[in-house]
């Protein structure tokens, strides 16, 4: 990469800080034999690489120092690959700095030469993360493959190559995963990646449809079969023949119902309501549910033998917050898919808003992603999107930030504020910021905002 390479040094003892600073001659070595320096280093400097001394004053004996030195420092820049060593525990200390974010741990006495690699190794994976981030910032990094999903994360690629695996094989395949992460997408890349791929894929969602109408939409009825059965219709698992039934919430099915679709499934034959003839159908079933069904096999609310059929394979989907980096992409393709759409200008996203993006918990997934999107397009006063426009500006109130994203977020809302009561008019604008007109057009240029 391209700059300095910034190595920080965190340890209390003066001889084996010299000892160090002198070993790395291919970084700049910074060192800090305390919290408060090696934190105020970080915002100074900002290195990509820290090695840390868990034992560090007031509590040179022990970890304590060390481990709130830690958190500290991925809280304010979670990207620096933190080396941790200490003598204290060595095992225990380990485990923990591991589990709370630490990148490696070497034990004490240290042995200049396998640290230097260690310290490599960090550099070299920071620089690979790096050119990732940078190929997703222009689209590169991205995967829109199965199903249209778009995606950059391991955990999602896992998810879309054991589906396409699986699609050749003609085996019922049960989709598990929250709400909102896109298992409808999912079964529709599975139908399309199979033999039956010439045929229909039909979808119902089970919970959306009451229990006394269900059964009619899925097996179909006769005509005067019940009260208001003015004509024959076919149900949805006759219309998939030859393609994909997709049972969405299948976990809402009735314990009635469950016994004809076992039945289905079973035999490969169906009776609409009011019908005395067996009707074979071809079908596929792919189904889909957000709820734990296996506690809802132990509890009676579903039946084991229907289970064991429709979940031949079972794929795991992982929310939005389990997929680093997923937020920011799939934010930006939404931006520009929302914006053509409404022929928006807002067609980026500002820094705050990727800050808050990557600090929420995105509970309602992939769905809230996009709706908070498209109302934020339409919101936006600007070129770009921001925290506010999300309505994520709260999110990272008591995150530590970058002070560069800090200032640029108070001049969008002071240039924003000022616009408002000026009515637009760039003069008075001005005056009321205290700044030139030309000062103006470039803050106005550089942050993406119109008058």
């Amino acid at each position: 990469m391209s700059g300095p390479r910034k190595l920080l040094i965190v340890e209390d003892d003066l001889g084996l800080q010299r000892q160090l600073r002198w070993a790395y001659d291919d970084y700049v070595v910074l060192v800090a034999g305390d919290r408060a320096t090696a934190i105020d280093l970080l915002r100074a400097e900002e290195p990509d690489v820290v090695t840390l001394d868990l034992g560090l004053p007031p509590d040179p004996d022990g970890v304590s120092e060390g481990f709130a030195t830690l958190a500290e420092m991925l809280a304010l820049k979670p990207d620096t690959k933190v080396i941790v060593a200490s003598g204290h525990g060595a095992r225990d200390s380990a485990r923990r700095a591991i589990a709370e974010g630490a990148w490696d741990f070497y034990q004490k006495p240290i042995d200049i030469d396998t640290l230097g690699l260690i310290v490599a190794r960090a550099f070299h994976v920071h620089d690979l993360e790096v050119e990732n981030r940078r190929l997703a910032e222009r689209g590169d990094g991205a995967t829109a493959g199965l199903g249209g999903i778009i995606t950059a994360a391991p955990e999602m690629l896992k998810v879309m190559r054991t589906i396409e695996r699986v699609a050749a094989a003609d085996v019922s395949v049960m989709l598990l995963g929250a709400s909102g992460t896109g298992k409808e997408l999912l079964a529709r890349g599975l139908h399309d990646a199979s033999p039956r791929s010439r045929g229909a894929f039909v979808a119902i969602n089970c919970a959306a449809i009451p229990e006394t109408l269900l059964e009619s939409e899925l097996f179909g009825h006769e005509k005067g079969a019940f009260t208001g059965a003015v004509k024959t219709v076919i149900g949805k698992i006759e219309q998939a023949a030859g393609g994909t039934l997709f049972l969405d919430e299948v976990g809402d099915i009735p314990l009635a119902l469950q016994v004809k679709l076992l039945r289905f499934l079973q035999e490969r034959v169906i009776e609409r309501i009011g019908g005395r003839r067996h009707i074979a159908v071809d079908t596929r079933i792919v189904c889909a549910t957000h709820q734990d069904v296996d506690t809802m096999v132990a509890e009676g609310r579903f039946r084991d033998d229907l289970y064991y059929r429709l979940a031949e394979i079972v794929v795991r989907i992982p929310a939005l917050a389990e997929r680093p980096g997923d937020a920011g992409l799939l934010a930006r393709h939404f931006i520009k898919k929302h914006a053509h759409a409404m022929r928006s200008q807002a067609t980026t996203l500002s820094a705050d808003a990727r800050a808050a993006i990557d600090a929420w918990g995105w509970p309602g997934n992939v769905r809230e992603l996009e709706n908070r999107v498209k109302r934020a397009v339409i919101m936006a006063d600007g070129k770009s999107v921001t925290a506010a426009d999300l309505d994520l500006d709260t999110a990272a109130d008591d995150a530590p930030i970058n002070l560069k994203a800090a200032r640029e977020s108070a001049d969008r809302k002071a240039i924003r504020h000022a616009l408002a009561r000026a009515e637009g008019n760039i003069s008075n604008t001005a005056k009321l910021l205290g700044i030139s007109r030309p000062t103006l057009y470039d803050l106005l240029k550089n942050y993406g905002l119109h008058a």
